[in-house]
C-alpha cells in the first residue's frame, strides 16, 4: 500500500493505474467505510482512499480540533481492505492562496444547508478537487449524507466530471443506529437509546404508506415522539432524493431526519419503499 502525501507522489502512485476507484473520507474509518473501500475494490484494479478531515467544510460552532483522528487505525482498515493507494494530504496541498469556491446552490440549500451554512461549499470545492487530483473511473459515497450524494451528482453532472459515482447505502450498528465517527461520543447507554432515531424513521415510514393520517400530520407526531424521547429535532422531512426538495411522492421518497441527542448531533435518513 502506497502512501502519497503531496500531488507530486500521487500522480506518480497512478502513473500507470488505467481502472481507479476513489473513496473521499475524513477518517475515522468504520465499517460503512469499509464498504465503500470493499465496493471500490471489488469493481476496479486501484483502489485509492483519501484521508483528510477537510476545515472548510466545519462551521464556527464546530470543533475542528476535537474531529478524531485515529490515522494508525485508518491505514490498517485500508491495509486490510485491500486499498492500493492512501492519499494523506495537509490543508496547504488542496488549498491554496488563490483559492477558488464551488457552490451547487439547486442542492445546497435546506436541511443541512440551513444547519450548516457553509458546509456544501466546502464539500463541493474539496470533492472537486479530490475528483481532478484522483481521475478515477468510478468514486464511492455513502447514502447516508444524503444531501451531501445530491451535491456531488449535481457538482459531477454541472462540471462534465468524467467519473461514474456509486451510492451504497447506510451501514448502521445491530440496534440500527447509523454507522458515523460521531457515534463514539455516546455512552454505551446513550448509544443504545439513540437507535431510536432510526426505529421513528421505520415507523414513520410505515404508516406515510399506509396513509391513515396526512403526511404533515404524520410528521408532526414524529417529531413529538422524539422530543418526548429526547432528541432535540432540527428538521424531520420527506424528500426527492436528487433534488433535495419536499415531495408527496412516496415510491422514490427518502425520509431525512437531523436530530440531537446526549449532545451528539445525528443525520440519518431511509427510503420510504425499501
Amino acid at each position: 500500500m502506497i502512501l502519497a502525501r503531496t500531488r507530486e507522489e500521487l500522480r506518480d502512485a497512478l502513473s500507470h493505474e488505467n481502472s481507479v476507484g476513489f473513496v473521499p473520507t475524513m477518517g475515522a474509518l468504520h465499517a460503512g467505510h469499509r464498504t465503500l473501500i470493499e465496493s471500490s475494490v471489488d469493481e476496479n484494479i486501484c483502489t485509492v482512499v483519501s484521508i483528510f478531515v477537510n476545515p472548510t467544510q466545519f462551521s464556527p460552532t464546530e470543533d475542528l480540533s476535537k474531529y478524531p483522528r485515529p490515522l494508525d487505525a485508518d491505514l490498517e482498515l485500508c491495509e486490510a481492505a485491500g486499498v492500493n493507494i492512501v492519499l494523506l494530504p495537509t490543508a496547504d496541498v488542496l488549498y491554496t492562496e488563490e483559492e477558488v469556491w464551488i457552490d451547487v446552490a439547486s442542492v445546497s440549500n435546506g436541511y443541512e444547508g440551513d444547519s450548516r451554512p457553509t458546509h456544501f461549499r466546502g464539500v463541493a470545492t474539496i470533492v472537486a478537487k479530490l475528483l481532478l487530483l484522483t481521475q478515477p473511473n468510478r468514486a464511492y459515497f455513502g447514502l447516508k449524507d444524503l444531501q451531501q450524494c445530491a451535491v456531488v451528482r449535481n457538482l459531477v453532472a454541472g462540471l462534465f466530471l468524467p467519473v461514474d459515482l456509486r451510492f451504497v447505502e447506510t451501514v448502521r450498528e445491530s440496534s440500527g443506529l447509523a454507522l458515523s465517527s460521531r457515534n463514539v461520543y455516546f455512552a454505551p447507554d446513550e448509544r443504545q437509546r439513540a437507535a431510536y432515531l432510526y426505529q421513528s424513521l421505520r415507523l414513520l415510514a410505515s404508516e406515510l404508506i399506509a396513509a391513515h393520517d396526512s403526511q404533515l400530520t404524520a410528521i408532526s407526531k414524529y417529531k413529538s415522539i422524539l422530543s418526548e424521547a429526547g432528541f432535540t429535532v432540527e428538521y424531520l422531512d420527506v424528500v426527492d432524493p436528487a433534488t433535495m426538495r419536499a415531495t408527496d411522492q412516496l415510491t422514490t421518497a427518502r425520509i431525512v431526519v437531523a436530530a440531537k441527542f446526549c449532545g451528539v448531533r445525528l443525520i440519518d435518513n431511509i427510503p420510504i419503499h425499501p
